[in-house]
């Protein structure tokens, strides 16, 4: 339970709304955070380095492919995953990426679309972290708009032949396995590319501003041969891809709040502590206005989260409502870690304070898993009925 008397975090005693299992659970994952991310991420965030190191470290906290059942996953509730999400963007919107490809996307794809075969090879090491897992859909030419994606599998009487490319495709330089999605002669189908395939090239992007303790990468498909049991036989169309899509876009929501907190607390501890003309900087109308402003929208954005977590786990949640939360929720989040910085002054520009680490992270949230604008448009179809994404 809350004591909204002494939290200055959740005034509205949102703990009150979660189980005893749920807060335990996030005090797991914040405290991992706290001990295992927050200490590196600075050093991680500068030499553009991700860890690979902490993926069986997450598979042990039971993060990956936490939502997922069976096959050595950890089978949690919406809520719980969500909880988790926002705890480890707290820490750093890299890390929580991390856990969204490898389970929201990779292993979604592989739950809900493969074979049995094939998903008792990949999943349960996945789980575990010890091997990884990427998702390529983008493509140079054909973000927000994946129907019109270059990439083609031509079926031949040994398989199939692969060749494209993909661009901002995280953790592929890494990845064990990529679920590749591709046009065909019957439409869009998903694959999956062990690594080390022939006629596979992955070049890390970089330099980057944002997202820098993370992988992403441009991906090339040389007249790259899979055999017939590299097709994921479940998906056919663009609604494998957007299912995990979705996943993914769930989790964002979450996560998006949880870097709002951390940017929001890091302000509020700064401007008790800062003194200017003789008194603390929280002492001024200006900064507690600033501080409420932010405070506001992180505890709207929370119980946004929260509310789209029952609806997942009663099997209810729509992917309008999806959106709605994804598009405001970041879109909050950036306006309180920009907010948050000024707070700290010109000591805000330095990786000894997290907001606008966070800030520059979340211009990447921002865009990945649809941008503001698809969002909107999404949204605007469902109220009108009318679509508008061409023309």
């Amino acid at each position: 339970m809350s004591d909204s008397t002494t939290n200055t975090s959740d005034v509205l005693a949102l703990d009150s709304l979660l189980t005893p299992d749920e807060v335990a659970l996030r005090q797991k994952i914040r405290d991992y955070t706290a001990q295992r991310i927050r200490p590196n991420i600075a050093r991680w965030y500068e030499d553009a380095l991700f860890p690979r190191e902490i993926a069986p470290e997450l598979g042990e906290l039971g993060v990956l492919g936490m939502h997922l059942e069976g096959y050595g996953c950890p089978g949690r509730t919406a809520v719980e995953y969500g909880l988790a999400a926002m705890e480890l963007e707290a820490g750093d919107s890299g890390i929580r990426t991390f856990v969204s490809v490898q389970g929201s996307l990779a292993m979604t794809a592989i739950h809900r679309w493969g074979s049995e075969a094939q998903k008792e090879q990949w999943l349960p090491r996945m789980a575990a972290g010890e091997l990884i897992g990427c998702f390529a859909l983008t493509e140079p030419t054909a973000g927000s708009d994946p129907s019109s994606m270059t990439t083609f599998a031509r079926e031949t009487a040994d398989g199939w032949v692969l060749d494209g490319a993909k661009r901002w495709i995280g953790l592929a330089s890494i990845a064990d396995v990529m679920v590749v999605w591709a046009d065909t002669a019957d439409g869009i189908r998903g694959f999956l590319v062990p690594s080390g395939t022939e006629g596979v090239t992955t070049s890390p992007i970089e330099p980057k501003l944002s997202m820098r303790a993370s992988i992403q990468c441009d991906v090339t498909f040389d007249a790259v041969g899979l055999g017939p049991d590299a097709i994921l036989p479940g998906a056919m169309g663009l609604r494998g891809p957007f299912t995990c899509l979705n996943e993914a876009r769930y989790g964002i929501a979450w996560g998006a709040m949880g870097a709002a907190r951390d940017s929001y607390e890091a302000a509020l501890e700064y401007a008790g502590n800062r003194l200017q003309f003789g008194r603390p900087l929280a002492g001024y109308q200006l900064t507690q206005e600033k501080l409420v402003n932010m405070l506001v929208e992180i505890q709207k954005g929370t119980m946004l989260a929260l509310h789209l977590g029952r609806l997942k786990d009663a099997g209810h949640l729509q992917p309008q409502q999806i959106s709605l939360g994804k598009l405001n929720n970041v879109r909050e989040a950036i306006k309180i870690a920009r907010e948050a910085r000024t707070i700290l002054g010109g000591n805000g520009v330095t990786l000894d304070h997290s907001p606008l680490r966070h800030a520059n992270n979340l211009e990447s949230v921002r865009t990945y898993e649809g941008t503001d604008e698809v969002h909107t448009l999404i949204l605007g179809q469902h109220i009108t009925g009318i679509g508008a994404f061409r023309g």
